[in-house]
């Protein structure tokens, strides 16, 4: 068993333990419905509430959406190098990622990580499509605040 399992498995274990206010009375919890490539070649994941609400995100790397795909598929034995250096640190430091957080910043959508273990650690203000490829990898909650759930933009499917 790779390292990289091993922190897998410890993780998926480690999810009844979700600490960190657990899940915020203010937020969603969201799951991914949908992983593509939007007309403009740009990745895009549309996020979905237990309820049936959708959030598109898209304007990231086709590379992340291919990543999500992938860790959706249960294809995690060979991870990008910045997901895998975050992996190292957690390991060494003995932390664990439990859910990330999605807000918006202005003109982007940004991330605050939640880490648990020996200490409690946020690390605020990274890209969302990175987050959301974590939370994957991981199988942990992706948040998203409820006052930004009900700004969510609509979907227009083409019939």
């Amino acid at each position: 068993m790779t390292r990289l399992d091993s922190l897998w498995r410890k993780t998926i274990h480690a999810k009844s333990k979700i600490q960190i206010t657990d899940l915020d009375e203010d937020s969603e919890v969201l799951t991914i419905d949908n992983v593509g490539i939007t007309d403009l070649g740009m990745g895009a994941v549309i996020l979905k509430t237990s309820d049936g609400k959708e959030f598109p995100i898209s304007a990231f790397s086709v590379d992340v959406a291919k990543h999500i795909s992938d860790f959706q598929e249960g294809k995690h034995s060979e991870i990008p190098s910045m997901y895998n250096m975050i992996e190292q640190i957690c390991e060494e430091s003995g932390l664990l990622l439990v859910k990330v957080r999605i807000y918006d910043n202005g003109e982007a959508l940004r991330a605050n990580l939640y880490f648990t273990g020996k200490k409690e650690m946020i690390l605020r203000n990274h890209r969302a499509s990175d987050a959301i490829a974590l939370a994957t990898f991981y199988s942990i909650p992706i948040l998203i605040k409820k006052s930004l759930l009900q700004q969510s933009p609509q979907i227009n499917s083409r019939r």
